[in-house]
């Protein structure tokens, strides 16, 4: 399977003076402390604060006025994944480990690339054997070891987490031990919605997949009333809407057997999202929603943006926007701003 979570506009690179950090990052003769406060700084100037827009085509063509793109293509490479990836490398030095390893289909396991190349640790990246994404090179070229084992994305999770256990890798793997650290990676892009809208935001749209990043959301807007988070993801592919969308309080698994993954919904789908309980309590504590999008809604939206916005995004980003449409033409958005996460661009 081609898998389509390629962001072919990110360089992959930081700039000069995030170098000149990695340098005292990579030294092994400083002390401790002194390698984790460059490392520090290093993503303060690199990650996050990424800009927010208001969309005047979105209100002429769609009616959802007072609107606000948040792209978050604006990290190193490309995607979201950058503010937990960078966050777990800076854990693993700070735990004095020597290699980091993760399980992803493409974008998180650039994102952590290059996180260890700055840093100076052993990146261990696990795609499914299956899956033959456009990032491959990019993962190689960053000084990866590519490992390829068989079965799906939630097989490779399982295969990162028992190589860690058995070389005393660093696991920077979704859920259990990482949930709370990779929470806290995220909270930041709510505190920076919040302060770049005119006034708190009354909904946000956000693709979800692990649940994740909805999750970090809502934490970072703790204290912000009245705010909808609406999740969106693919049709019946994802453990978060497919709950929601069945009136449970508990996120339930998926049969594995009935995921079908596109070069489309890929990086939206899971059988098992791993902090998707943490998301459907966001959802519900928000008194949001959870909507689906099917592959040529995703398609259109992306050539929408790219058209009327002069945005590159992968149609998975599109998710969120997606379900802040559907929301609005639902007449459940209250007047007030509204905020699309895009999460990638393309």
């Amino acid at each position: 399977m081609l898998l389509k979570d390629a962001v072919r506009t990110a360089t992959n690179q930081v700039s000069s003076a995030a170098h000149s950090l990695s340098v005292a990052v990579r030294d092994r003769e400083l002390p401790l402390h002194r390698r984790l406060e460059s490392f520090s700084e290093l993503i303060e100037s690199e990650v996050g604060d990424t800009w927010m827009r208001r969309s005047k085509a979105l209100a002429r063509d769609f009616d959802l006025t007072d609107t606000y793109l948040k792209f978050e293509g604006d990290n190193p490479t490309g995607t979201q994944k950058d503010r937990i990836a960078f966050a777990q490398a800076e854990e693993a030095l700070r735990r004095e480990a020597t290699a980091v390893t993760l399980a992803t289909c493409g974008n998180y396991g650039v994102a952590v690339a290059l996180a260890c190349k700055l840093a100076a640790l052993q990146c261990e990246v696990f795609l499914p054997a299956g899956y033959h994404s456009e990032r491959v090179t990019q993962m190689l070229d960053l000084g990866a070891t590519l490992h390829r084992p068989p079965g799906s994305y939630e097989d490779a999770v399982l295969a990162s987490r028992l190589a860690a256990s058995q070389n005393g890798w660093y696991d920077a793997n979704p859920g259990g031990q990482n949930t709370e650290l990779q929470l806290t990676a995220y909270a930041p892009m709510g505190r920076e919605i919040v302060s770049d809208a005119p006034s708190p935001p009354v909904a946000i749209g956000i693709p979800v997949s692990n649940g994740t990043l909805l999750a970090g959301i809502h934490r970072g807007m703790a204290g912000t009333a009245d705010c909808q988070l609406l999740a969106g993801s693919s049709v019946r592919k994802n453990p978060i809407v497919v709950s929601f969308q069945r009136g449970l309080t508990t996120c339930v698994d998926l049969d594995p057997a009935r995921i079908r993954e596109t070069g489309t919904n890929e990086p939206l789908i899971n059988w098992h999202s791993f902090d998707g309980q943490e998301a459907l309590d966001a959802i519900y504590a928000s008194r949001g929603a959870a909507y689906a999008a099917s592959d040529a809604e995703l398609r259109k939206m992306a050539s929408y943006l790219k058209e009327r916005e002069s945005l590159y995004v992968l149609p998975a980003a599109t998710a969120g926007l997606v379900a802040l449409i559907k929301a609005n033409e639902a007449g459940l958005l209250p007047a007030g701003p509204r905020v699309a996460v895009i999460t990638a661009k393309r």
